[in-house]
């Protein structure tokens, strides 16, 4: 709150840099605690990102960050770890207020990061460059004059009133579209969304920008998290399916037959062992694609990458994971990197997968892990909480009154997804057993075998702190259930 900036949002003076894994922490310790200011603070920076030159307002998706404090003047380059972390923090405050505008942000990104960096086996790119024809930002920004003669006057009129374009610009004689100083701003008006489709395709007749084509297996993991977690906030289901496509590019080009993750691949060809974050960061992914597919493959599957983690990059006597694997090349010093830059900590990241784990399986070795990666953990934060904003997510999550939900049904059922869909709850680890996933799921979560598959309708099994409550057949006694604590 001390470094926070309360007329243009966001914390710190120029540059600002987006840091999304902090607004999420903010976000849920609002709805966790009630202290409201932390909720404030977050949305105030998500519209003001949005207002400003930061997003892109013909094609979606945002840059690195901002040169100025008011988010005007990007650095023009787009990166995919950006935008998967954006689009997860807009995710969460949609599903928090169910504010239109948040869900429209997340759709426009996704849909820029799936019409421009999407590699047609399904992997995503690095980003794209922000220079073309030696000019930071020309590809992006227009003069008055270029849009009057593209749209004519009166749609010139109205588009370059709703993005502020004037004579002058605001940018070396030129315009970046933004809508600073609107006092409310839900989604455009009916007839600038054509318009900008006009200037959207006119733009790509420009001189192409330079794109990153690495696929990086971290950056794809976390844009897995996010794919899958709107497509279920959004009722999208090609959202979730972009998800299992990158899932299973992954696994056919990134991972070796001995289960082992490669770090990059470009052309065709895969290279560089795997490090900390490419393990974390794909666990994750594939956990909150479980939870919205419930395949039992994608738990499997985390769960092999978590075993790596612990097996190659774990300090099992006084926790931490450290960066390259125990068996891959050796600097002088082993060092364990706690700090969040403009990712998340891989550390952080592995310990929400360990959390998350042991309360989706019951299995003592997730839990003993999870125990002692946390505690290294709280340490590690105590002297500078700020720069840890992932950990502090991951806390919340284990601190917190949380509950386990076990559905066993002949199908999965839909007042399931839509309860699942109608709010963020990090705190309720959901499972689904169906004929198809008893076995699978028996193997992974031993407990669930003592919950049967009902004849008719579905039975759902509560529990907290290894006690379950009765089973209940509907989703309106899940939720009364949960609201008695």
């Amino acid at each position: 709150a001390r470094s926070f900036d309360t007329r243009w949002g966001g914390f710190g003076h120029a540059p600002k840099f987006p840091t999304p894994h902090n607004l999420i922490f903010l976000l849920r310790y609002a709805r966790r605690t009630g202290e409201s200011q932390a909720g404030a603070m977050a949305e105030q920076t998500l519209e003001s990102m949005y207002r400003g030159g930061l997003f892109d307002h013909v094609g979606g998706g945002f840059a690195r960050y901002s040169t100025d404090e008011m988010w005007l003047v990007p650095h023009f380059e787009k990166m995919l770890y950006d935008n998967a972390l954006l689009a997860l923090a807009y995710t969460e405050a949609y599903q928090q207020t169910r504010r239109p505008l948040y869900g429209e942000i997340v759709r426009r990104t996704l849909d820029y990061v799936l019409r421009e960096l999407r590699d047609f086996q399904g992997g995503f790119y690095c980003g794209q460059d922000a220079d073309s024809e030696g000019e930071e930002g020309k590809y992006y920004v227009f003069t008055e004059g270029e849009l009057r003669d593209l749209l004519g006057p009166e749609d010139a009129e109205a588009f370059c009133g709703w993005y502020g374009v004037t004579e002058t610009g605001n940018f070396a004689g030129k315009n970046i579209l933004n809508l600073i100083g609107r006092e409310q701003v839900q989604r455009e008006p009916v007839r600038i969304r054509p318009v900008g489709e006009r200037v959207y395709a006119s733009r790509l007749e420009r001189t192409c920008l330079h794109r990153d084509d690495k696929v990086l297996a971290a950056w794809n993991g976390l844009m897995i998290a996010a794919l899958a977690r709107a497509g279920l906030a959004l009722d999208e289901p090609r959202y979730r399916d972009a998800a299992v496509g990158a899932a299973a590019f992954l696994k056919r080009s990134l991972t070796e037959e001995n289960g082992r993750l490669l770090a990059r691949w470009r052309a065709g060809q895969a290279a560089h062992p795997g490090k900390l974050d490419d393990y974390a960061f794909c666990a994750w992914g594939l956990l909150e694609l479980y939870g919205v597919t419930f395949r039992t493959a994608y738990l499997a599957e985390a769960g092999d990458l978590t075993a790596r983690l612990l097996e190659q990059f774990f300090d099992g006597k006084n926790g931490g994971f450290y960066p390259y694997a125990a068996d891959g090349e050796q600097l002088i010093t082993r060092t364990k990197e706690t700090y969040d830059g403009a990712m998340p900590s891989g550390n952080a990241a592995a310990a929400l997968v360990l959390s998350r784990l042991a309360r989706l399986t019951g299995e003592a070795r997730w839990r003993t892990a999870a125990d002692l990666q946390l505690g290294y953990l709280a340490g590690a934060t105590r002297t500078y909480p700020a720069g840890h904003g992932f950990a502090m997510l991951v806390f919340l999550e284990e601190l917190w009154p949380s509950a386990e939900l076990v559905c066993a049904a002949r199908t999965m059922p839909e007042e399931l997804a839509a309860f699942l869909r109608e709010a963020s709850r990090p705190e309720l680890t959901v499972l689904v057993k169906t004929p198809e996933t008893a076995k699978p799921l028996e193997e992974l979560a031993p407990f669930t075998e003592a919950y049967p598959i009902p004849e008719t309708g579905v039975q759902y099994y509560l529990c907290r702190n290894g006690a379950c409550a009765r089973p209940v057949d509907s989703i309106s006694e899940v939720r009364r259930l949960l609201e008695q604590n």
